[in-house]
């Protein structure tokens, strides 16, 4: 008998020493894959709190629409969405659609722009695939499961950005010139006027990513507030591939808001209280389909904040027309006010894990002078002026904190106005 247990014990010993070699395999660059990870052993008091979390952020639903993605959709009645949770919302009425949009100077498309098809046009996000919508009513929201908390460092960390600047490092520059693994390629405008919001439209690829807590976006930034103290407020919008955030490698729809530098208040798409989403077509956080190919066709999206002069909600606008939804004012302490920077360009995290820079892409993984078709692009940058119209951006500065791994190109044409390409592949012989 004691013979047969020691030989127990010993394959249990050998099985768990190959568990943990096959653990100790990385893997870099892999497509389409799921990221969810082996956790150590969850606490019972844990598994309840992010249960009850959990309980907090999936509302009730109505209809649910399983995504060909493993997504699940849920149809949230509108005014049960998680935003309205929010202690400075409780009464909060749901602005159905802003009082005026900005004025435009209406120009048309021409050829060259039509290049690049818009991907609102048709099925755009892969939860669309099947044609099933949420009813009239309702607001489509990712349902949120427990590997997807798990997966962040802990429980308050789920759904928020790390600080990308230490404050005693802050200037009074934009928030690109970080530290702590953040590495940036924008193009940014700074000016005595008032600015109350932005467009631009953006190309959308599949960065490739080396480590589960690493990512790589594509963004907006509407900023007002000390880039020095704790009060920094941001809106901001665009796409991005997060593994640890969404448990894949698709590049996602996402919105972000914080009002004291990304300390305590604020998250990504609707994981805590805050951002209002008005459409019933559009999930926030939802992958998006297709996307741009090297060499191939090129898919954008235009992308539109801007601040409600009646009310002075920041409102979201997809394409030409499609309302979002809204931050509402209440939310913010400078940003009740206006915007005093704007930035558009791509942003990753190097954790350096394997001693190195990350291999981890910005935009299509190229630099900016291989151009169109091989770069990724923002182009028809816009501000919205005190008079609530678009104004084509004609002045931006550009910034790279590393040329060798992600670098910015600027130009203007006609028919993209002012434009950058901007990217690159981490890790090179350049790079390191």
């Amino acid at each position: 008998m004691e013979v047969i247990v020691l030989a127990s014990k010993r394959s249990l010993l050998l099985i768990f020493l190959v568990f943990v070699s096959l653990l100790s395999i990385k893997v870099i660059h892999v497509s389409a894959v799921n990221y969810t990870k082996t956790h150590r052993q969850v606490s019972s008091l844990r598994v309840e709190r992010i249960r009850n979390h959990l309980n907090k952020i999936n509302k009730p639903h109505v209809f649910t629409i399983q995504s060909p993605d493993g997504d699940v959709i849920d149809c949230v009645p509108k005014r049960k969405q998680p935003a309205l949770d929010h202690p400075l919302l409780k009464h909060h009425k749901i602005q159905k659609a802003p009082r005026r949009m900005p004025k435009t100077m209406g120009k048309e498309r021409n050829d060259d722009v039509k290049e690049a098809a818009s991907v609102l046009e048709g099925a755009w996000q892969m939860w669309h695939v099947n044609g099933t919508r949420c009813p009239k009513g309702t607001v489509p929201i990712r349902r949120n499961t427990m590997e997807d908390v798990l997966r962040a460092k802990s429980l308050f960390d789920f759904g928020k950005k790390r600080r990308s600047i230490h404050l005693h490092q802050r200037t009074e520059k934009p928030d690109a010139l970080g530290t702590n693994g953040h590495e940036h390629a924008i193009a940014y405008t700074e000016t005595s006027s008032e600015i109350y919001g932005a467009k631009a439209t953006i190309n959308v690829w599949d960065p490739k990513i080396e480590q589960v807590n690493e990512f790589s976006l594509s963004q907006i930034w509407i900023l007002s507030g000390s880039f020095v103290g704790p009060d920094l407020n941001s809106i901001e919008a665009g796409w991005q591939v997060s593994p640890e955030l969404y448990g894949d490698n698709r590049p996602r729809l996402f919105t972000y808001w914080t009002s004291d530098s990304y300390q305590a208040t604020g998250c990504y798409n609707l994981l805590c209280s805050g951002f209002i989403q008005t459409n019933n077509k559009i999930a926030i956080g939802a992958a998006i389909s297709p996307l741009s190919t090297f060499s191939g066709n090129q898919f954008d999206i235009t992308i539109l904040i801007w601040k409600d002069p009646k009310l002075g909600n920041w409102w979201m606008g997809l394409g030409d027309n499609t309302l979002v939804g809204y931050w509402p004012a209440e939310l913010f302490t400078h940003l009740a006010d206006h915007a005093t920077t704007v930035e558009w360009g791509g942003e990753v995290v190097n954790t350096r894990a394997s001693g190195r820079h990350t291999t981890t892409q910005m935009g299509s993984g190229h630099f900016p002078d291989e151009g169109f078709g091989k770069a990724s692009y923002f182009r028809n940058l816009e501000i919205v002026d005190s008079d609530n119209s678009l104004v084509p951006v004609h002045d931006v500065k550009i910034l790279a904190e590393n040329t060798e791994c992600y670098d910015i190109k600027s130009s203007y044409s006609n028919e993209w106005g002012t434009y950058f390409y901007y990217g690159g592949p981490g890790f090179n012989p350049r790079c390191a």
